[in-house]
């Protein structure tokens, strides 16, 4: 059995921040594929054995079960001393992006992408207002990224990785990145690193949507 378990599905930009984390940092482990879209999340066995929250991704090591993906980069970062803050200021600017990413940019995106992609509700007031707050999160991020590698570090660190969660899912976010150059250049960059793999090569997915 692998050191590190993740209990993931490949539709899930959360999932995937922890699943890149691993990847990029080396580790000995394995996907644990989760059937959300036909309720396992939702089970009792699910809520009693893996997550009480019910909730995707969930990283089991050590005897921990660790939930939230911000949860998890954090300990994977302490863990492995990769991907981390060198003092204090980075540990606070990551922690910044982290929930800034949580709150106002892939929650927005992954809720949008959701409602369009899977469950085919076509353009309406939601996914227009989401749209609305996609683009301002956007704006925000391009300009940070104007004159700077990387969001909160001089090099790759977890605001990254939780920032970038489902900027690689392309057409099914029905999103046009296109006029958001600096944005495009740091994903790039992104996957440029070594170890780097797009969700659907990390995780196994859904064959009945």
């Amino acid at each position: 059995m692998s050191e590190y378990q993740l209990y993931c599905f490949g539709e899930s930009g959360n999932a995937y921040k922890a699943a890149l984390m691993l990847e990029l940092c080396g580790l000995d482990w394995s996907p644990v594929f989760v059937d959300f879209f036909n309720g396992e999340t939702k089970a009792p066995e699910y809520r009693e054995k893996v997550s009480q929250l019910g909730e995707v991704p969930v990283l089991v090591h050590d005897g921990k079960h660790l939930s939230q993906s911000g949860v998890i980069l954090n300990y994977l970062s302490e863990k492995t001393g990769k991907f981390g803050a060198a003092n204090k200021n980075e540990e606070y600017e990551i922690l910044r992006w982290i929930l800034f990413d949580n709150h106002k940019f892939t929650s927005y995106i992954g809720t949008r992408r959701f409602f369009l992609e899977f469950m085919k509700t076509g353009d309406n007031e939601i996914t227009k207002f989401l749209h609305e707050r996609i683009t301002g999160a956007l704006d925000i991020v391009e300009k940070h990224m104007a004159n700077r590698e990387f969001i909160a570090t001089p090099s790759l660190s977890i605001a990254d990785i939780s920032m970038c969660g489902y900027l690689y899912y392309g057409d099914e976010l029905r999103l046009d990145l296109a006029g958001y150059p600096n944005i495009t250049a740091w994903t790039d960059r992104i996957a440029a690193t070594e170890g780097w793999k797009h969700p659907y090569d990390l995780m196994p997915r859904e064959k009945t949507l």
